[in-house]
């Protein structure tokens, strides 16, 4: 058990964090789901800001940079993928 101190930081840190990190998964939803639809303009859109809401979640300390590139990288090559079959 942390002591209270710890605990009312850590309580403090994800009520802050914690619409940043909603944001952040909403946006690579839609993106996600844009991308196995048909229609690309909308499915670059969707990604352009799902790529934006993981750089200020990272530039925050929301979560690792390493954790944003990697979800940019997968996220990017779906919709790679998706461009090339269509």
């Amino acid at each position: 058990m942390p002591s209270a101190k710890t605990h009312r930081a850590q309580t403090r840190r994800t009520a802050r964090h914690a619409p940043l990190r909603t944001r952040t998964k909403s946006t690579i939803t839609a993106a996600r789901a844009a991308i196995e639809g048909d229609d690309m303009e909308l499915a670059e859109l969707q990604v352009r800001s799902a790529v934006v809401a993981l750089d200020k979640a990272a530039k925050k300390g929301v979560i690792h940079k390493a954790n944003a590139s990697r979800r940019k990288s997968r996220i990017m090559k779906q919709l790679a993928a998706a461009k090339a079959s269509n």
